[in-house]
């Protein structure tokens, strides 16, 4: 319904379904596990129908709307999106077992698409003028793929229960303040959490970066303070 949608130039509606197929995608591993019905099959099903949803749906949307005016270059920027998450969702795949279930290794495609959705939907040529929006789409085009095979870490969604809320409350405070935001900006305010989401993901990279220096560093600084303290100090 989005390739639809985006062909025949509604591309609010075209984002829309993307967003629609964001939700489907969140309930196919309950439904799956409810059923007792999970599999290697579903394993590879789920990203085969992610990379239509979220891969190229999004590429079509942005090449219809932004880039094909532009011809071939413009087919090749478009394209990025559909072939980065070919990858992130290969790599994902083959690393599913034993993964880290707290984190994510690189963006997740349907957040990706959401950002680059919610954009389309509130902001472009609406809040922003359409010079603005331009920009902001030369930047996604780029930003989102890349994200999505890089090794910066993003939280997953905890399964909700008593469990899992008193072990991740602050995930469950930040996932019901969005949720509130979201309801009262009618929507707006995905684009926002979605902006905050894929921020998270590299302020806590900056600061695992910058850790190991600063205990280095001050672990250095204890050496030094130690061998400029009189020995006789020291065994008093």
């Amino acid at each position: 319904m989005s390739l639809i949608y985006a062909m025949n130039g509604n591309f609010t509606l075209a984002s829309f379904f993307i967003i629609y197929a964001m939700l489907f995608d969140g309930f196919d591993g309950i439904v799956a596990r409810l059923l007792n019905s999970s599999s290697e099959f579903g394993v590879e099903l789920d990203s085969l129908s992610d990379m239509v949803s979220f891969g190229v749906a999004p590429s079509f949307i942005i090449y219809n709307l932004y880039f094909k005016n532009i011809e071939t270059f413009g087919v090749v920027i478009s394209s990025l999106f559909m072939v980065f998450s070919a990858l992130r969702l290969a790599r994902f795949n083959v690393q599913l077992v034993g993964f880290d279930k707290d984190y994510f290794k690189g963006l997740p495609t349907p957040i990706a698409a959401v950002t680059l959705c919610s954009f389309v939907i509130f902001y472009n040529n609406k809040i922003f003028s359409e010079e603005v929006s331009i920009y902001f789409i030369w930047l996604l085009a780029f930003l989102l793929p890349a994200l999505m095979i890089s090794n910066f870490k993003y939280d997953t969604l905890p399964k909700i229960n008593k469990q899992n809320i008193k072990k991740y409350p602050v995930k469950f405070i930040i996932i019901l303040i969005a949720a509130i935001l979201i309801i009262i900006t009618k929507g707006e305010g995905i684009f926002s959490f979605c902006l905050f989401y894929i921020s998270s993901g590299i302020i806590r990279s900056f600061f695992n970066f910058i850790s190991p220096k600063k205990k280095r560093l001050s672990k250095t600084a204890a050496d030094k303070q130690n061998e400029s303290v009189d020995p006789e100090l020291n065994l008093k």
